[in-house]
């Protein structure tokens, strides 16, 4: 498919999903994101130029990260899990708006509902694929927020293992076969919803 109806759907999920991280984390006391200028709409300020063009060519990518502090959470464990689930639960419920918009037919070009198409299947699959317990994801602080803190030490000093098997995963194409069906059950839910 053309990369100029790709590009404004990948660059919204990216945004989307790096601004709920720092401004859920900023509601819970935490002004790292909101002190580097990450709490915006601009693209270059959520873009790693590599990572972004990864994605483009190779469906595989990474956005840069917004810096957290969780010493400043009143309840670390807790704000943790919730910056961490803020940025895919965005993703999700942004397919959501989007499904709404396509199913009362509320964009009458063509291109605009390609585009929010686009945007639909990036932002579930984001969403999905952030879930995933390895880390650098969200998948695992929100696994590491739920251990006791006995396991919560042990999760952390021995998460590069877990970076070598999200690698080996994705290098091997297993990563595919795990998150397919996932991606394609959300997104019959999101279906189901405009073709209803």
């Amino acid at each position: 498919m053309n990369t100029l109806y790709k590009l404004p759907g990948l660059l919204l999920a990216i945004v989307i999903h790096e601004l709920a991280h720092g401004y859920s984390a900023y509601l819970l006391g935490d002004n790292t994101a909101k002190n580097q200028g990450r709490l915006s709409l601009n693209p270059l300020k959520h873009i790693d130029p590599v990572g972004f063009l990864s994605l483009l060519i190779f469906k595989f990518g990474w956005a840069k990260p917004v810096p957290i502090n969780p010493f400043y959470f009143k309840n670390r464990k807790g704000g943790t899990l919730i910056v961490s689930l803020a940025g895919p639960l965005a993703n999700f419920i942004l397919a959501f708006i989007i499904s709404l918009i396509l199913k009362f037919n509320l964009v009458k070009s063509y291109i605009v509902a390609q585009i929010l198409l686009i945007a639909l299947l990036y932002n579930i699959g984001l969403g999905v694929f952030n879930l995933l317990p390895f880390p650098p994801l969200d998948g695992s602080k929100i696994v590491a927020s739920l251990l006791p803190r006995k396991l919560e030490y042990y999760f952390y000093k021995y998460e590069r293992y877990f970076y070598i098997i999200l690698v080996l995963l994705i290098f091997s194409n297993a990563i595919g076969r795990i998150i397919n069906p996932i991606i394609n059950m959300v997104l019959g839910i999101y279906m189901q919803i405009i073709f209803s």
